[in-house]
């Protein structure tokens, strides 16, 4: 399934896209694509539906993020051996583990803002894995049973901010609008190898990233271990896992976001996301 949210921010609905590419409604059925409601038996339950009986959406309808509620933002970084060497940095002996606070969180078009004082802002496309069901201490083995889907995440971050302001990357990944996710939640069952994925993003036609999944130095199943060793994992929790090559920090010279350019991202079968970039408004 390809589960999603739409609506008015922070009035989004459930609902899902069917097979001709029509949204329909699942507000009936469920209460919101978040938390509980995202684990396998819950899932299973919206595959019975008649699809064809739910009521349909306008296309045009603006989509939220996929998942709701969500309770940590968890970021891998460096976890592609081609982008790490773009950056010249070595590829880490453990995974690098960062925050994107949830205030950081939007629709998969909605638009992106360019923080004050920013010089610096860049792209990443990267693949969301959505925790369906929570655990600690979670075997390698069976990681892939807590997962309820995957999308795709823009993980913008403003490196000055990030990386030349002393303290941890946080303060350059969390800025409001640095978070979109989506337009779909898709289950397991529509991605046989989440590890063989193109993906890829341009700014304004020109295409950066041209990657695939297949490049990620720590994989999903340990990706999830290992989190868990150092906190619970729970429904609703979202790993963004890494990104391939190309960003705006690694060209050269460096190419950075400026107000009035559009992003254009997506990963294979999980969708596309469209971003017109602003400046922060003045208040």
């Amino acid at each position: 399934m390809k589960l999603l949210r739409f609506g008015p921010k922070g009035h989004e609905k459930p609902g899902l896209l069917d097979n001709d590419g029509v949204i329909r409604d699942l507000s009936a059925h469920i209460d919101d694509l978040a938390g509980a409601r995202l684990g396998r038996d819950s899932l299973a339950r919206l595959t019975e539906l008649d699809v064809s009986r739910l009521p349909s959406v306008a296309p045009d309808t603006r989509l939220g993020p996929c998942v709701g509620g969500v309770g940590k933002f968890i970021c891998i970084g460096l976890n592609y051996s081609d982008h790490a060497a773009e950056t010249g940095a070595q590829v880490p002996p453990e995974p690098v583990v960062f925050n994107k606070w949830t205030s950081a969180i939007c629709g998969p078009d909605d638009e992106v803002i360019i923080p004050r004082d920013s010089q610096k802002t860049d792209w990443e496309v990267e693949l969301g894995v959505v925790i369906g069901k929570g655990g600690r201490y979670i075997d390698e083995a069976d990681a892939m049973e807590h997962v309820a889907g995957y999308c795709v995440i823009n993980d913008v971050s403003e490196r000055e901010f990030q990386l030349e302001r002393s303290g941890t990357w946080d303060k350059g990944k969390g800025c409001d609008t640095f978070g979109p996710m989506g337009p779909w939640l898709v289950t397991p069952d529509e991605v046989p190898d989440p590890h063989q994925l193109d993906m890829w993003l341009e700014v304004d036609g020109h295409r950066y990233q041209d990657g695939n999944s297949r490049t990620m130095v720590y994989r999903i199943p340990f990706l999830i271990s290992y989190l868990s060793r150092f906190m619970s994992l729970q429904p609703g929790d979202v790993i963004s896992t890494g990104t391939p090559p190309g960003v705006g920090m690694g060209q050269q010279p460096p190419v950075y976001l400026k107000p009035g350019q559009r992003m254009r991202l997506g990963i294979e079968g999980l969708g596309e996301q469209h971003q017109a970039v602003i400046a922060e408004p003045r208040r």
